[in-house]
């Protein structure tokens, strides 16, 4: 029997719920039972023999051994419940209560007895039930509980300040205290509800104040259950939403008053917000809109509310595929445009802008939706009118290239047959000068010399505004062209008018350094011209990019690089009507005798015919800036050479072949070259000349043709020459040479080109610098 006692009594100690750990007075285990090995994390009997302080945090262990030795010094009596910590196998502690109790053995030991249960689960519940008290306390919704019986069970703070009862005055009453009459019946429903299990989730009602009051409130309903799971009473927590109210009602006084219809859609596509402009729009009741599928609206659909937000909410146009070129459509765009669909039917072109709006209870997506019937047709008449617009300046253009065409046939045709008669008064005229130098012969003849040169320069000009002339082309800095050309500017205007300039380092332009200076020239005395009392003239340079939205790009400027040279003027402006016209030839505001009319027409043909452009702006009264645009060049800018400082320009007996079908031309240059030291042999066309090339047995250095010729082109003439005598250097000289010697009015770097109407140092100049260049080439022969 004993020993049955004592198996059962290990077996009961062994299924013990709490852990049960016996121990000597030096601490040694000497029995734990299966929960006590769990609760450490010990294999089963592997606790036996090991140290109640194993089982002890570190932390604790070295003031353990002497809490012992206290413990069982005294009286020992039983210790209830004491919050300790323990340590698992794995290192973990955790927090547990033990109950101790002591015996003494038949050999007047003593034992301890250690019951331990483990405190996290109780611990975690208690601070879960304190946070959650908490959390009730504070809150800003009423919380409250009641019994089956509609008593008060508890009322937070939040309830007194919804209600404005205090909680001594509510626990333990019934709640119908703040239930209107009219809802009562309402809630004996949702008690019932509550009774079997169910819950109500937020719905609107209304509750009285302390003062009488009525109160809209959103109310959750839940049941209360005790530890058992049974439905004890009904908890509810309730939200003020009286001042939402009022709040939406003053939103949906906003939406009303906007201009363009707005549709909140929710995810399911159907129509939840409408405005008045929504109902006008449509021609459907607010009613009906909010219990619409969007898509009878808008057939095109809108997009989901995830797309929004993943674009972060912004307000995002749709319908963003442009028609057609950009370019030719104008200023304004022309974009795709949706569809709404009125209620009998009609189908309007809307624009529609979409936002996304987390609601709290659901992402709403919002669509603006615009009427552009009346802008589409208004867009329809501008580019009409604009199209119209476009084409009356392509015919303008078009009616100014073809004057320029009429003019620069003329000029040609008048060019060759002037110049040649220039010459020939400019040089017989230079005879008269050199042979009576100190006569009132010399005097007058300098003046027929200088009527001639006039003649020259209203040719150039001519020519130059037709662009008709010869031009010579390469790589420049613009800033060192203006730093040049700067003092003989200031020669030019007077000291009455300030010059200031401004340049700095630029991309190289392509232009004939003469013409740009000419550029420069006519700018400068036109500004001078337009401040007859003085006044401030400014030039100054800069690199520029030109886009498409550039103004220039209009005049059909391409987009890219330029140098931009602007001359500006406090001068007394121009008008309107004056601007209009200021490029047209021979047009002038000068008083007669006073102008040509032929300024900013030589520069509006010189930029142009350099690829570039020229604009004006002016106010009368205030002064005029005139803008300069010319393409970046690749090429770079060669080192200017020196020059030639030679005096010497005697042909020393160098033979030279003329070619010129113009007698009095022919007969002045064949005197010119012999006062200067040349054998002259001389050619009346182009037959003659080859004749004469090849009857002639010795040497001809070089071959002097006038380029346009009956009969034979000087061209022809000079090809046919060289191909017979290889070593001949060529020289030609024309007062119009464009349509024969140039590739759109470019002369080739190879061509020397010799313009009428020239003086007798031009000449000679021209031929000692080819004679010059042969005997280079023969010193250093190429390879």
């Amino acid at each position: 029997m004993v020993r049955t006692l004592e198996s059962l009594t290990g077996q009961l100690v062994d299924e013990a719920p709490d852990a049960v750990i016996v121990s000597r007075e030096n601490g040694t285990i000497v029995l734990a039972n299966r929960r006590a090995h769990e609760m450490f994390g010990y294999p089963d009997g592997t606790l036996l023999g090991r140290s109640v302080d194993d089982l002890v945090p570190e932390d604790a262990r070295a003031r353990h051994p002497a809490h012992r030795i206290g413990y069982l010094a005294g009286e020992h009596a039983p210790l209830r419940r004491l919050p300790l910590r323990g340590l698992r196998r794995d290192g973990q502690a955790f927090a547990v209560e033990v109950s101790l109790s002591a015996v003494s053995t038949p050999d007047d030991g003593l034992l301890v007895t250690s019951v331990l249960r483990d405190d996290t689960a109780h611990r975690e519940a208690q601070q879960a039930s304190a946070l959650l008290a908490s959390i009730v306390q504070s809150s800003h919704d009423a919380i409250v509980t009641t019994d089956l019986d509609g008593v008060v069970l508890t009322w937070n703070p939040g309830a007194e300040v919804l209600y404005g009862f205090p909680a001594d005055k509510m626990v333990g009453r019934s709640i119908e205290r703040i239930i209107p009459d009219e809802r009562r019946v309402d809630e004996a429903e949702i008690l019932a509800l509550v009774r079997v299990g169910g819950r109500m989730d937020r719905y609107r009602t209304t509750r009285l104040h302390a003062d009488g009051s009525p109160i809209t409130v959103s109310v959750l309903v839940s049941p209360l259950r005790d530890p058992r799971g049974t439905i004890v009473g009904m908890a509810s927590t309730a939200r003020d939403i009286s001042e939402r109210e009022h709040t939406e009602a003053r939103v949906q006084a906003v939406l009303d008053a906007a201009p363009d219809a707005l549709l909140g859609v929710d995810d399911a596509g159907n129509v939840v917000l409408v405005n008045a402009e929504a109902e006008r729009l449509f021609d459907y009741p607010r009613y009906d809109l909010t219990q619409m599928a969007v898509h009878r609206l808008l057939p095109d659909g809108l997009p989901p509310a995830v797309a929004m937000l993943r674009i972060g909410g912004d307000s995002t146009p749709l319908d963003t595929e442009r028609i057609g070129d950009p370019v030719d459509s104008g200023d304004v765009p022309r974009w795709a445009t949706r569809t709404a669909r009125r209620r009998d039917g009609q189908e309007l072109p809307v624009e529609i802008s979409c936002s996304a709006l987390d609601t709290g209870e659901g992402v709403i997506v919002v669509a603006t939706v615009r009427d552009i019937t009346d802008r589409l047709a208004a867009e329809a008449e501008q580019r009409a009118l604009r199209e119209e617009t476009e084409r009356q300046k392509i015919e303008a253009r078009l009616q100014r290239t073809q004057r320029l065409e009429s003019l620069g046939q003329l000029a040609g045709g008048v060019a060759h047959d002037f110049n040649n008669l220039l010459a020939v008064i400019l040089n017989y005229a230079s005879f008269i000068v050199e042979d009576a130098a100190g006569t009132p012969l010399a005097r007058d003849a300098e003046q027929i010399a200088r009527a001639a040169r006039r003649g020259s320069d209203l040719t150039h000009q001519l020519l130059a505004f037709a662009r008709r002339e010869v031009i010579r082309p390469r790589p420049l800095d613009v800033s060192t062209v203006v730093t040049e050309v700067e003092q003989m500017l200031q020669r030019s205007i007077g000291e009455h008018i300030s010059l200031t300039t401004t340049t700095g380092p630029l991309p190289p332009v392509m232009a004939d350094p003469g013409q740009l200076e000419q550029v420069l020239v006519n700018l400068a005395v036109n500004a001078r011209d337009a401040m007859p009392s003085g006044g401030n003239l400014t030039i100054d340079t800069a690199a520029v990019t030109v886009d498409e939205d550039h103004p220039a790009t209009r005049g059909g400027l391409a987009p890219g690089r330029y140098v931009r040279i602007r001359v500006s003027d406090t001068g007394t402006g121009m008008p309107k009507e004056v601007i209009d016209k200021a490029f047209d030839p021979f047009f002038t505001t000068k008083p007669s005798g006073q102008g040509t009319g032929l300024g900013l027409a030589t520069v509006y043909g010189i930029i142009t015919q350099a690829g570039g452009t020229v604009q004006i702006y002016s106010e009368a009264g205030f002064g005029t800036t005139i803008t300069v645009l010319l393409p970046v060049t690749d090429a770079a800018v060669q080192e200017a050479r020196p020059a030639d400082t030679a005096r010497d320009f005697n042909g020393h007996g160098a033979t030279v072949l003329v070619v010129e079908d113009e007698t009095a031309l022919r007969e002045v240059t064949e005197r010119i070259l012999r006062r200067g030291g040349y054998t002259v042999l001389s050619a009346s066309d182009g037959r003659e000349a080859l004749q004469t090339s090849r009857e002639h047995q010795g040497h001809i250095d070089v071959l002097l043709t006038d380029v346009i010729m009956p009969g034979m082109l000087g061209k022809d003439i000079a090809d046919a020459i060289t191909a017979a005598r290889p070593g001949i250097r060529v020289v030609f000289m024309s007062g119009y040479a464009q349509p024969v010697l140039t590739t759109h009015g470019t002369l080739a770097a190879d061509v020397h080109l010799l313009e009428k109407p020239f003086t007798g140092t031009e000449l000679m100049m021209a031929l000692h610098e080819q004679l010059s260049q042969a005997r280079d080439d023969r010193q250093d022969p190429p390879g």
